[in-house]
């Protein structure tokens, strides 16, 4: 390995003399330069080098012949010299870079992104390896679409070579004929090229300034042949022709007509290959409106045509639909909401689903979001969604997702009665067990006890109690995070309802068990304690907790902050507590190598030597394969 690395190092021989003799680095610099490109072929030379080192040395070299190329413009201000000879050291570091990038991309051929990398470099150089390095490329990665996109790109845009791209692109069509960004990009490819032709003949003044010419013309037959790669077949079968003699009399947007003709092709092809891809269809549409082509109304209708009869059963196809009635207008009127309605229900009649009603209501209140709206159509869409609602009822499509929304709409529009009614009928009917709707459902009705009065009444008290008692004896501990959160804070200052609620919270801790991470029951019950009754109210409470069958790691850790937090007060108790603690949690999650470190961490900072040391003994020998985790254990 030294023979090869000393060996590269001796062919750099004559770039570093070149540098040395035109002054642009000194001799500590080169000799720090060959210092480090010693370390980098070093690394490159390992059994198993890591990207990361190609990369690193390919940053280094960079910024090297950034740094060459400074200093070089500098020397030619100072000399006066506008012209300076080129030199081995003027290339030498392109070269360098370039072959580091093949050595990377050899050895990682499966990394895209270090592929591009190596291709972006070799275009902003101009580099002849590019068309090397892009076949190399498109042979490892056919079946990625981007590549071919990326290869035809570089013909039709650098190269200025239309019928290379050309044929990059239907190999890649036959390659992956499911990519929809090929078929999008390969007919905008060839919008692009016509719109230069189109610009040429323009600019040769061989239209007047006109898209139009007369057929018939003695340079019809000649423009044709020059340009007759222009419509190639997208398989060995079939051709795209232009406007022949004896299609139509008079003048003829033969421009128009190409790009038609190519759009038909193109689009044909597309949907045999992705008969299902209604994103595909919207793109087509969206690149003919962009584009002046003869008879493009015809071909609108063609595409929404098919696209009615491919897509009428999917609820997306009613929701593209109704938005395009509105897509240029900054402000809807009536008559603009009036034709969007339309075809939603439209849409419910072919598909009366859940998701075609989510997507309406969405429309709806994206349309009366607006603050700008006027209150005359803002009541309008109000009235199109409660109907829409009671339609959903009947059709069986009301989700939990769909009733919180609208149950928030009400809210939003300062409908609280019409929301607490709705809410009582779901959350008693279809919907007794979702944790959302109750949530919203227990907000509201202690926002209208609070409206009522400023301070609850003993029957309000009880009746938010039991309200919150019954759903969260149905739901587990996780699912009710925010429940048991509204609840001990709504209760908090009203101490029997607070028990109440801490002991029915021992229940569903026993059913559920603790959690070991994120949201702890225990945790913020202790906390609450903490805070309203002090700090033995609070070690009441959590050794009541830890008595569980599974308390969970959580509580624990919440226990041990707690009495670290009263030990860095003065409280002697706090760290034998603390130690208590920890044992008991070890108990169970022995192979908790974090609790391990975090019971060292405290012996170190607030024990003794010895203890520390005892931590750290049982804690390699619980661990045994994991003792690199521990603090210490190389010690």
């Amino acid at each position: 390995m030294a023979d090869v690395v000393q060996f590269k190092l001796e062919r750099m021989l004559d770039e570093l003399e070149d540098l040395d003799r035109r002054g642009l680095f000194s001799k500590q610099e080169i000799a720090e330069i060959v210092k480090q490109r010693r370390k980098f072929e070093y690394r490159l030379k390992r059994p198993s080098p890591l990207k990361q080192d190609y990369l690193t040395y390919i940053d280094y070299e960079k910024q090297l012949d950034a740094l060459r190329i400074l200093r070089r413009k500098s020397f030619l201000k100072k000399s006066g010299d506008k012209k300076l000879k080129k030199s081995v050291s003027d290339y030498a570091g392109v070269s360098r870079i370039l072959e580091i990038y093949r050595l990377a991309t050899t050895r990682f051929k499966g990394d895209i992104e270090l592929w591009f990398q190596y291709l972006e470099f070799c275009k902003a150089r101009g580099h002849g390896r590019m068309k090397k390095a892009l076949a190399q490329l498109v042979r490892f990665h056919p079946k990625v679409a981007g590549v071919w996109i990326y290869a035809a790109a570089w013909e039709f845009d650098n190269n200025l070579n239309v019928a290379a791209a050309r044929a990059l692109m239907q190999n890649g069509l036959r390659t992956c004929p499911t990519s929809e960004d090929l078929w999008v990009e390969y007919l905008r490819m060839e919008f692009t090229y016509l719109n230069k032709l189109k610009a040429r003949k323009v600019a040769l003044g061989e239209d007047e300034g006109t898209l139009a010419r007369v057929q018939g013309n003695a340079d019809d037959k000649q423009w044709r042949d020059e340009n007759k790669e222009l419509f190639m077949a997208l398989n060995e079968n079939g051709e795209v022709g232009g406007v022949q003699n004896g299609e139509s009399e008079g003048k003829v947007d033969v421009f128009g007509e190409h790009g038609l003709n190519i759009l038909e092709t193109v689009y044909t092809s597309a949907i045999e290959a992705l008969p299902k891809a209604f994103g595909l269809r919207t793109r087509f549409l969206d690149m003919l409106e962009a584009t002046e082509l003869a008879r493009s109304e015809e071909m609108r209708k063609k595409i929404l045509d098919d696209m009615r009869r491919d897509f009428s059963e999917e609820p997306l196809y009613w929701d593209w639909l109704a938005r395009v009635e509105i897509a240029d207008v900054k402000r809807i009127n009536s008559e603009q909401l009036g034709k969007a309605v339309e075809v939603y229900e439209q849409g419910l009649q072919f598909v009366p689903s859940a998701r075609m009603v989510e997507l309406y209501v969405k429309f709806l209140m994206d349309a009366v979001s607006d603050e700008n709206r006027e209150g005359e159509i803002a009541g309008e869409i109000v009235s199109h969604l409660k109907v829409l609602f009671e339609r959903a009822e009947n059709l069986g499509c009301v989700t939990e997702d769909l009733a919180c929304q609208y149950v928030s709409f009400l809210l939003n529009l300062g409908k609280l009665d019409e929301a607490k009614i709705l809410l009582e009928k779901l959350c008693s009917g279809k919907f007794p067990d979702a944790v959302h709707l109750w949530t919203l459902r227990l907000s509201v009705e202690m926002k209208c006890i609070q409206n009522k009065s400023p301070s609850p009444s003993k029957a309000d008290l009880l009746y938010i109690f039991q309200l919150l008692r019954n759903i969260l004896m149905k739901v587990s501990v996780s699912e009710a995070e925010d429940l048991w959160t509204m609840g001990l804070k709504y209760f908090a200052n009203h101490r029997h309802h607070f028990d109440k609620l801490v002991e029915a919270s021992f229940s569903s801790l026993t059913r559920d068990g603790g959690s070991d991470s994120g949201f702890s029951l225990s945790s913020t019950i202790v906390n609450f304690i903490l805070e309203r009754d002090g700090v033995d109210s609070s070690r009441q409470m959590y050794k009541r907790f830890l008595a569980l069958p599974h308390p969970g790691l959580a509580l624990y850790k919440n226990c041990i902050e707690l009495e670290l937090n009263l030990a860095s007060t003065g409280d002697k108790t706090g760290l034998p507590n603390a130690r208590k603690i920890y044992e008991s949690a070890l108990a169970t999650y022995d192979q908790d190598a974090s609790l391990w470190q975090d019971y060292h961490s405290m012996e170190v900072k607030m024990g003794s030597s010895e203890t520390a040391a005892a931590v750290h003994w049982r804690a390699r020998k619980a661990l045994k394969d994991n003792i690199a985790l521990v603090p210490g254990s190389n010690s």
